[in-house]
């Protein structure tokens, strides 16, 4: 087998028991890169320490991710003018901190009569964040709710 790694130096091609007895001597491990290859590829390692590494290459990578954060925003089918630029307020600011907005119109008892109303109020509401968002999902009624998500557009 062909044995490489920090310890070896140049990569040397030797029996099993022999790459077996140095990975023992240099207080090491003996693992199997490439078993199929002539002749098989193994590696001299310390295999804790490279598990370690690779545990903390992963959890570096984890903390740079994207987390999405959803904030919610809730109107009533005729949600007075006050109330709507108060909720638009909040849709503003929960835009720029870089969350993404999902506004839906709740309708009680016969109010689902007036969906337009709420589809209205929710296309209303997308217009006048445009600058801020783009629309990633349009109102779309889901039972007694219509539903509408936005997204914030990407920073330059």
């Amino acid at each position: 087998m062909r044995v490489v790694g920090e310890v070896v130096g140049e990569s040397k091609v030797m029996r099993t028991r022999d790459a077996i007895d140095f990975a023992r001597e240099s207080s090491c491990d003996l693992v199997e890169i490439s078993p199929s290859a002539v002749p098989p590829v193994c590696r001299i390692i310390d295999y804790q320490k490279f598990l370690y590494q690779q545990k903390k290459k992963a959890k570096e990578i984890k903390a740079k991710s994207l987390k999405v954060v959803i904030k919610e925003i809730r109107f009533g089918p005729n949600t007075d003018e006050h109330d709507y630029k108060f909720k638009l307020k909040h849709a503003e600011n929960f835009l720029t901190d870089g969350s993404k907005v999902k506004a839906f119109v709740f309708f009680r008892g016969r109010e689902i009569v007036f969906k337009d109303k709420g589809e209205i109020l929710l296309l209303k509401f997308a217009q006048e964040l445009a600058e801020l968002c783009k629309v990633e999902q349009f109102p779309r009624l889901e039972g007694k709710k219509m539903i509408m998500i936005l997204a914030p557009k990407p920073k330059k």
